[in-house]
């Protein structure tokens, strides 16, 4: 998921240890980029997938990449570092977001790969890149696009600007669980010390439209927190409808990749193509789509 902006930074409040007031909040010197990319984020796992399955649907590597609502496009950077062939194109509306990324993530790379990484602040539907191997949406960021007539246009502009034999990569997420209204806790650690907890929200969920919004917060250690730090106005799009619109913008075969369990009954991480899936409380999948 791209890394928007924040429409509810009113929201933001801190809770001071008054045993040292002098003292700034872990959330008052907090980068909340920073803190999604570590939270939610795993750009290396990603590619792996990407890479892996577009070699085995065409059996040859792919060079071009354009990862679509891109945020801080710690996704584009992995990609270049793979080959030293590699292109990459970021899209995202905010213009901000994409600035971070250029000073945190593309800063880190060595001149070569930094030239081959491109950001673009515009709208998915509108701008215009060469041909791409791949396209990515992911992090079901494209649910921001909650009627069907928008998503099938950004499914059909999508089709029409991969090259010859292009994939589209996309993911979902589902299960009962995802149609109630629900707080999740997970503690993240952070390389640079210390650790932090990340907070999933589902806080609305409309059955008629299909509308779902959802917030992330962060509290640390110290007390304070970060509430609202990211919040989604999405729909809840569904595995069927998704595959529908896919087939209505002209690709030709679309897979979905189901995760397995390992020995404990956790996710092992391994997604491979079905044709059908689990009930389950709560499902990550991954989709392909091909010209």
């Amino acid at each position: 998921m791209s890394c928007p902006k924040s429409t509810e930074r009113d929201f933001r409040k801190h809770m001071v240890s008054p045993k040292d007031p002098a003292h700034p909040a872990m959330a008052d010197v907090a980068d909340r980029c920073r803190l999604y990319q570590l939270a939610v984020q795993n750009p290396r796992t990603e590619i792996d997938f990407v890479d892996r399955t577009f070699r085995q649907l065409r059996g040859r590597s792919a060079r071009m990449l354009r990862e679509d609502f891109c945020g801080t496009a710690a996704v584009c950077c992995e990609w270049v570092g793979r080959r030293k062939r590699n292109r990459a194109w970021g899209v995202d509306l905010d213009p901000d977001v994409l600035a971070w990324g250029e000073h945190h993530n593309l800063a880190a790379l060595d001149a070569s790969a930094r030239a081959r990484v491109a950001l673009i602040a515009g709208d998915v539907r509108e701008v215009e890149t060469p041909s791409p191997d791949i396209v990515l949406a992911m992090n079901c960021s494209y649910w921001l696009l909650r009627d069907r007539c928008h998503l099938l246009r950004y499914f059909e502009r999508v089709r029409d600007t991969l090259a010859v034999g292009g994939i589209f990569f996309l993911d979902a997420f589902g299960g009962y669980d995802t149609f109630r209204l629900l707080t999740e806790e997970r503690r993240v650690a952070d390389p640079q010390g210390g650790s932090f907890t990340y907070i999933w929200e589902q806080a609305a969920y409309e059955p008629v439209t299909g509308r779902l919004v959802c917030h992330i917060h962060f509290r640390f250690d110290d007390g304070s927190a970060w509430p609202r730090a990211f919040s989604y106005d999405w729909r809840l799009w569904t595995l069927p409808e998704i595959r529908e619109l896919l087939a209505a913008a002209g690709f030709s075969r679309v897979m979905v990749y189901w995760q397995g369990w390992d020995a404990r009954g956790k996710p092992d991480g391994v997604f491979v193509p079905v044709e059908s899936g689990e009930p389950d409380a709560g499902w990550i999948a991954y989709l392909t789509a091909e010209k």
